[in-house]
């Protein structure tokens, strides 16, 4: 049976870009499991579903229907056991969760003040005049505003992601010797830029940014099937 992904769009649909939405793509093709889409953009996320939802993922898997992309990766490792496993065991879970709130709190942030115009120009227009009433209401400052701070910010993002960077010297992937779903997390917020903004959040030479590389390459280069910002 396949199982349907709503996920986050704009004007193109063609472009997927929530990093909440790569993070369960990613899932789904680690469990290799068939999967169709559903094009949304942000004022249809309420209506879908019968208003299962106030935000996405969301997917629906025979009659069931689950929210969030996290609670997705549990119920994918719980449904479907027999195929790879997204965390490995509790340990993994536990881990995963960490790297969620690390990533929630020290990419996104930087992302959001690097990518907010351009991800305002890949709206419609309905979804645009949303966009900017909805992140100016909740940032308390213009876009153009917030934007305007991202290189005064950049080396400290590159800095923050030392841990990270350390950790990759020595192993190819946050899950180890092969990708777990602490990996999707991570590159679901790095994708969200790529596709989002042309600005160059690192350099190629970072060990991040091959890590990310290498996340795209996976599950048959489907990170790439995207093109990133141009």
């Amino acid at each position: 049976m396949t199982i349907l992904l709503y996920d986050l769009v704009g004007r193109d649909e063609s472009r997927p870009f929530s990093p909440h939405c790569w993070k369960a793509t990613m899932a789904l093709a680690h469990k290799g499991l068939d999967v169709s889409t559903a094009p949304t953009r942000f004022l249809e996320v309420p209506t879908i579903e019968g208003g299962a939802s106030k935000s996405v993922p969301v997917i629906r898997d025979g009659d069931k229907v689950v929210i969030d992309s996290f609670a997705i990766a549990l119920y994918l490792d719980e449904a479907y056991p027999d195929r790879p496993t997204l965390f490995g065991g509790e340990g993994g879970k536990a881990m995963a969760r960490f790297i969620e709130r690390w990533s929630q709190l020290t990419i996104h942030p930087y992302v959001t003040t690097t990518a907010l115009t351009d991800l305002h120009a890949m709206q419609d227009e309905e979804n645009a005049v949303y966009f900017r009433q909805s992140r100016e209401q909740r940032l308390g400052k213009q876009l153009e505003d917030v934007v305007a701070a991202r290189d005064g910010g950049l080396a400290a993002f590159r800095a923050s992601l030392e841990p990270l960077r350390s950790m990759l010297s020595y192993q190819p992937f946050i899950g180890g010797a092969s990708p777990l779903f602490a990996d999707y997390i991570v590159f679901g917020a790095l994708q969200w830029a790529r596709i989002a903004t042309p600005y160059q959040l690192l350099e190629n030479s970072d060990l991040v940014a091959q890590w990310f590389s290498r996340c795209l390459d996976l599950h048959g280069g489907l990170g790439r099937k995207v093109a990133a910002a141009a």
